[in-house]
């Protein structure tokens, strides 16, 4: 049997009913080589996603060299192609798809643009800092944004993690009182010490371990209400940063 209809073959196998069919017909294809990338390209675009996701899977398995065709079909005109081809791209965790992958944050269509956000997370380059801080305005995506840019720890996005600490979403707060502390700027010790007001018990949380980390002794009198804290978690982990801190309760009295 040729090549071609060997792939024929695998690809039909990957719409059968049988899981353990499917899953021995992905792992073969992701043995054919790069001859079977442009047919599981075009399965991308199929309407079922198990079919989808089992073709990229595929491709990812192909390896690096199958990177020049999944960068094209980052391009390609239909919206599930150049999701799974993003994803695929993160899989790969290729740093030459930092700057390609930025551009998918731009895409028209949000599950590419989500999809490209997880792939940047995966490969995890400062490079992609820049237009990460520009899709935290993406209401699609910027809470993935916020949780990639905590990750990532670049300086560059302190401004605008602080912009989302002191914004509405919950979520965003969330990560961006993290992200503050282990990026370990100065610039965000006073925002900080205002979320330890925030309404969202996480929010307080974070802060509160941030500004330890930060070791921003000028906290400790915004922390002591929190011992009183209505969530006791936030309560424990104030106990602790105000001990590591300096703070006594002996002297305070």
């Amino acid at each position: 049997m040729s090549d071609s209809n060997r792939i024929e073959q695998l690809i039909a196998a990957l719409r059968d009913d049988n899981e353990a069919l499917r899953d021995h017909a992905m792992a073969s294809l992701g043995q054919m080589g790069v001859d079977a990338v442009p047919q599981l390209i075009g399965l991308m675009a199929d309407e079922d996603t198990v079919i989808r996701e089992a073709a990229a899977t595929a491709v990812v398995r192909i390896g690096p060299i199958a990177f020049d065709q999944l960068l094209e079909a980052l391009g390609d005109d239909e919206w599930a192609v150049r999701e799974q081809a993003a994803s695929a791209l993160g899989r790969l965790r290729d740093p030459r798809a930092v700057e390609p992958l930025v551009t998918a944050l731009r895409d028209k269509d949000g599950a590419v643009r989500t999809a490209a956000v997880w792939a940047l997370e995966r490969i995890g380059d400062s490079r992609a800092t820049p237009g990460l801080i520009e899709a935290l305005g993406d209401s699609t995506v910027r809470e993935d944004v916020a949780r990639v840019l905590k990750k990532i720890g670049d300086t560059r996005a302190v401004d605008a993690l602080i912009d989302g600490l002191l914004g509405p979403n919950w979520m965003v707060r969330r990560h961006a009182a993290e992200a503050l502390g282990k990026i370990g700027d100065a610039r965000s010790v006073d925002p900080l010490i205002q979320s330890l007001q925030d309404e969202d018990w996480l929010v307080r949380r974070n802060a509160a371990e941030s500004l330890a980390r930060l070791g921003a002794k000028q906290a400790i009198e915004p922390l002591l209400p929190l011992l009183e804290d209505e969530n006791t978690m936030v309560q424990e982990t104030v106990e602790g940063v105000l001990a590591s801190l300096g703070w006594k309760q002996e002297a305070s009295q």
